[in-house]
């Protein structure tokens, strides 16, 4: 944690943008039987998931340990992208996951229930429609136009721990914004930006659909997943290209996400081709 020091103030003086309470947030959160064992917050440090994977390679926590920083300096998205906000403005954190009674090669769904439930801690809390990209993006609307307001990265952390992390842009103003491209809960109309209430929103939402997929043995059509990311999905029924691994694109439309998470997209030639990772773009419609 970096300590406090009288040339941070100009830094730390934007009254719209107050601190997250630490003792109030594990208050909420952590509870017998539940999910969440700590929650920690610090106010600055490189990457959530790296300090957290870090501690978990080092026995230094275990599943349901959160860790939430106020700025994040070399924060990740897929891809190896850097994701960089004004301190405060934004939700960074991580979540430790250990579901070992999960076939590992349902894992890959983990990603994609994290943006069902920070979809729907938003909906509940900002009082903002999110709209996820396959993978992992949130979008949010502003002026009429798609914007990325958020991601979520999931990294393995040993044999059996997985790392969630998740950026969300809250207050970002235009002037801020790292790209045209990006969003921000604020900018799509939020009536809710105080970060304590939607941090609480979106972990508590996380906990309930990662509780369903456990008990489901990770089943994605059992536990209603798949039918819930699918309805949620902005990718789905658009023409999309995917830029693949070894330089290779594939363009179609997206027409469903299939048992494994994979976004399966139907080429002009009559196939129905399954995409696992790369970067999908959302192309207008000809």
């Amino acid at each position: 944690m970096t300590p406090h020091n009288a040339s941070d103030d100009s830094r730390w003086s934007d009254l719209d943008r107050p601190p997250l309470n630490a003792a109030a947030l594990r208050r909420a959160l952590v509870r017998e039987g539940g999910l969440y064992r700590e929650v920690d917050v610090v106010q600055r440090t490189g990457s959530t998931n790296s300090d957290l994977a870090a501690r978990a390679a080092a026995g230094k926590a275990g599943e349901g340990a959160v860790l939430v920083a106020e700025e994040q300096t070399a924060g990740k998205g897929r891809l190896d992208r850097r994701w960089t906000a004004p301190p405060r403005s934004g939700l960074f954190f991580s979540v430790l996951l250990r579901p070992v009674e999960v076939p590992v090669a349902r894992w890959g769904w983990l990603p994609l229930l994290t943006g069902v439930a920070v979809a729907a801690g938003l909906a509940r809390a900002a009082g903002v429609d999110t709209a996820l990209k396959w993978p992992n993006d949130l979008l949010v609307t502003v002026g009429g136009e798609e914007r990325k307001a958020g991601g979520i990265l999931a990294e393995r952390a040993g044999a059996d721990g997985v790392v969630i992390g998740v950026g969300i842009n809250v207050t970002l103003r235009a002037d801020e914004l790292p790209v045209p491209q990006a969003g921000s809960l604020v900018l799509a109309g939020a009536t809710g930006t105080d970060r304590d209430p939607l941090l609480r929103a979106v972990l508590r939402s996380l906990e309930d659909w990662y509780g369903r997929w456990r008990r489901a043995g990770g089943d994605p059509a059992l536990s209603g997943l798949q039918e819930t990311y699918a309805a949620g999905c902005a990718t789905l029924g658009r023409v999309v290209r995917a830029e693949l691994p070894g330089d290779r694109a594939l363009v179609g439309e997206a027409v469903a996400v299939d048992g494994d998470g994979r976004l399966v997209i139907a080429t002009e030639a009559g196939v129905q081709e399954p995409v696992g990772a790369g970067d999908i773009v959302h192309l207008r419609p000809a």
